[in-house]
């Protein structure tokens, strides 16, 4: 969870160094976007370790909380994911029918 932390973290703090650019719908979806690349790993471990722990002796009301929990994280990351991907192609212009993304360039001074 120390990843969900810092880039929760990390979001916060580039919202409040661009404050006066955060009605820029492209800022914001930066934003979006590297805060969920930083929740999608941390989110596969935690499924692992709800396995991993409801392995060694279950009981039905664990099972029923881990399928629960399973169904959450799995919708969760299929749609970050998708989010992710549908950016990269945006930012490659290969999104049949979109119009290329004009991605702030990272400064690297």
């Amino acid at each position: 969870m120390v990843f969900v932390g810092l880039g929760a973290g990390e979001a916060a703090l580039r919202t409040l160094w661009r404050w006066r650019a955060y009605s820029d719908q492209m800022l914001k979806k930066e934003i979006w976007l590297r805060f969920a690349a930083s929740i999608l790993l941390p989110l596969e471990f935690a499924l692992a370790a709800d396995i991993a722990r409801t392995a060694i002796a279950p009981t039905r009301q664990d099972i029923g909380r881990l399928a629960a929990i399973a169904a959450i994280r799995t919708v969760l990351n299929f749609f970050l994911g998708k989010d992710l991907r549908e950016a990269e192609e945006d930012r490659r212009g290969g999104r049949t029918g979109a119009q290329p993304v004009a991605w702030p360039a990272a400064d690297h001074r």
